[in-house]
């Protein structure tokens, strides 16, 4: 256990007394690590910071548990000064402040795509456990749910759900079904220019005689808000009121913004995140249930996953509908054997692969990132970082797009900034 919190952590902490903290004298009996990502600067950090201290003072004092949970602080501070008077704060270690390298592939790795986070990590294998922290600190202040870990979807969404004619069903009724769970609410603009969308995909999908249900869980702020909002849709809806398990969705699937829209089978497990993205970009919804892809074509709607962690990007002097099928063919078997991969360990994909044409989106991203113009151009984008890697080689051969995957992710690549 040690060993792996060392790959992940590195060899040594710091406490808010500025003293250094060996990460193996974290404890044998360690199970769960919380990575705790947030910000001095930040108002709602300081505020979660606080809920923080007193929910890990009282699982110290009183749980049984007390000995196998640690979190540790991945700050994303760029002053030391601002860092060290909010570590002061914490009861708990954190990542050296110098260490950026460490804490963008922390960033990377768990998917943070906002501040304050709570991950909460097996720490023998580094797999997520629980997501949504957040929530757990809120819902189970004295720590009795421990470990917090992932329960069946079935489980979750038991008891009644709503129609929109006010009549009921019960939540056994999705059993066989594919089920969207959208989290949603009138007050976000981007919300509501989905659901107008979703409701067309979801009429086409059941007229194709397809299975498939959705489940509304509502993040309005009022029972109003949420009446009105729910009359604009054909499918199912928590009920406003239960507002324990509309909270226990959003941490079983970590939520962190929304519109959210998860895809499940018929047994309840995740067919994808991207919900939103594979609405918008098949309108006819051909490709049902929307199976994640290997390689996507970059365009305004899935340009949104560049930011959710490293994307390899190969741009191409394609403009017309199928030009880019050659380059998504050269790609694609290296895509494909490391989605197996990661898919065997349970662990989520390191890197996102992208092929792109000659329109208005690439010409964006290249000056956003001040890439050439040359076409074709094999690039690793990581947003969050601000780096770039990019291949300058005469041809782009399916040799070629591996050894570049493998350098990345052996970290034998340096980086240009963004």
């Amino acid at each position: 256990m040690s060993e792996f919190l060392v790959s992940l952590l590195g060899e040594r902490l710091v406490n808010s007394e500025k003293a250094e903290v060996d990460v193996q004298s974290l404890g044998t009996k360690l199970s769960l690590v919380g990575l705790f990502f947030g910000c001095s600067l930040n108002a709602p950090c300081k505020q979660f910071n606080g809920s923080l201290c007193e929910f890990y003072s009282r699982f110290k004092k009183a749980s049984e548990h007390k000995d196998k949970l640690e979190i540790v602080f991945i700050s994303s501070d760029q002053d030391q000064k601002h860092w060290q008077d909010f570590l002061q704060e914490m009861p708990w270690p954190a990542l050296p402040f110098k260490d950026r390298h460490k804490k963008m592939k922390l960033w990377n790795k768990y998917k943070v795509t906002s501040i304050p986070s709570l991950v909460f990590v097996d720490a023998t294998t580094g797999k997520v456990v629980c997501r949504n922290g957040l929530l757990v600190v809120r819902d189970d202040p004295k720590g009795l749910e421990f470990p917090w870990g992932p329960k069946p979807f079935a489980e979750v969404v038991a008891g009644p759900l709503l129609r929109n004619n006010r009549q009921t069903a019960d939540s056994s009724s999705l059993e066989g079904h594919y089920v969207g769970v959208y989290f949603s609410a009138h007050w976000c603009p981007p919300c509501r220019s989905l659901t107008r969308v979703l409701v067309e995909s979801y009429q086409t999908v059941k007229e194709a005689g397809q299975k498939f249900e959705i489940v509304f869980v509502s993040a309005d702020r009022s029972e109003e808000s949420f009446q009105q909002y729910f009359s604009e849709m054909p499918w199912l809806a928590v009920p406003y009121s239960d507002e324990a398990r509309r909270s226990r969705l959003n941490r079983l699937y970590g939520i962190q913004g929304i519109p959210t829209l998860i895809l499940l089978d018929a047994e309840g497990h995740m067919i994808t995140r991207q919900g939103r993205v594979e609405v918008l970009n098949d309108p006819e919804c051909r490709l049902f249930p929307w199976h994640p892809r290997s390689v996507l074509e970059l365009s305004e709607s899935n340009a949104v996953q560049l930011h959710e962690g490293p994307c390899l990007v190969l741009f191409v002097d394609a403009e017309e509908e199928g030009e880019l099928e050659p380059a998504k063919e050269l790609i694609q078997p290296i895509a494909e054997k490391l989605m197996v991969k990661y898919k065997a360990k349970e662990e989520e994909m390191p890197l996102l692969f992208f092929v792109a044409g000659e329109d208005d989106m690439s010409d964006s991203l290249r000056d956003y990132t001040n890439l050439p113009e040359a076409a074709p151009l094999l690039t690793i984008l990581d947003m969050s970082a601000r780096a770039k890697y990019v291949r300058d080689v005469e041809e782009i051969t399916p040799v070629v797009v591996e050894q570049f995957v493998n350098d990345f992710l052996a970290e034998k690549l340096k980086p240009e900034p963004i």
